[in-house]
């Protein structure tokens, strides 16, 4: 009894409002066998039976045994109460503030990550412009430079046609001096390499012509001023060895009086160089 008492004292106080619901319950107990006492009642106010019966038994029946005391009760043992379990604590009903807070901080920091990511992609294309900018730079510093290099080969290949066109006049120049220093009859303004012309000289044909004239015996009228060309042959020392009349005058006494004072020429004069051209072709006019 002692222990029980000790127990008792170190045990948890007891849990408040346990006489009210005691109380509660055994209201609610009695509420519960009123109900159910009335309706046993009307079930049997319901049933309106009657019956007759005679008992009675046809063979002897033995007497039930005398009643005898009930066995005293067995001793109670103390049963350990339980300590009451503590309650759940009450759940505490989240502020509206809290969730607005909350919502802010979750929307300001979207919003931190949204500028984030934009400024991530605006360095990412700020980089890829730069890279483009400066490849077309490098591109056009290497169109510059080929255009560079492809006006430098024109300006040294023109440099260097210049250079052969020098050099060419240079050495006719040349050639033209070693010409002279052996014995050249050309003219300041002559051009040829040669030591002499291979044609006659300008005025050779006119000297020509006023050595043959004189023995030209012509004395009929002709209409007209025509002309008659013949080709003479002459020696390297002038004597005409043939002549040939090429084109006629369409006068037969005209052409033949300018073969006949070719004949009797003979000789022909000799040109500026000393020489007689070997062929020569001469017109003559009745008239000049």
């Amino acid at each position: 009894m002692q222990a029980t008492t000790d127990r008792l004292q170190f045990a948890p106080p007891p849990t408040p409002g346990l006489l009210r619901a005691l109380v509660l319950a055994l209201l609610a107990h009695g509420l519960l066998m009123a109900a159910l006492t009335w309706g046993v009642h009307w079930r049997r106010d319901a049933q309106n039976l009657s019956a007759e019966a005679e008992l009675w038994a046809s063979v002897p029946v033995a007497a039930a045994p005398a009643l005898q005391p009930p066995p005293p009760p067995e001793p109670v043992q103390d049963i350990p109460q339980q300590a009451p379990r503590p309650a759940p604590p009450p759940e505490v009903e989240t502020p509206k503030v809290d969730i607005a807070l909350e919502q802010e901080k979750l929307r300001k920091r979207k919003l931190k990550e949204q500028l984030a990511e934009q400024e991530k992609r605006k360095a990412v294309k700020l980089l890829q412009e730069k890279r483009q900018a400066e490849k077309d730079k490098l591109k056009a510093e290497q169109l510059k430079q080929a255009q560079l290099d492809k006006a430098q080969r024109e300006k040294d290949k023109k440099q260097e046609q210049l250079q052969a066109k020098q050099l060419e006049a240079q050495r006719q120049k040349n050639l033209q001096r070693m010409a002279g220093l052996a014995g050249a009859s050309g003219g300041p303004a002559a051009t040829g390499t040669a030591l002499k012309s291979a044609g006659p000289s300008a005025s050779y044909a006119g000297r020509i012509r006023a050595r043959i004239k004189p023995n030209i015996v012509f004395t009929e009228d002709i209409a007209g001023n025509p002309s008659a060309e013949v080709e003479v042959r002459t020696a390297p020392e002038g004597s005409i060895i043939s002549r040939k009349l090429l084109k006629s005058s369409g006068d037969k006494a005209w052409d033949d009086a300018v073969l006949k004072a070719i004949d009797k020429t003979e000789v022909l004069p000799r040109d500026t160089d000393g020489r007689v051209p070997p062929e020569l072709i001469i017109s003559f006019r009745p008239k000049d």
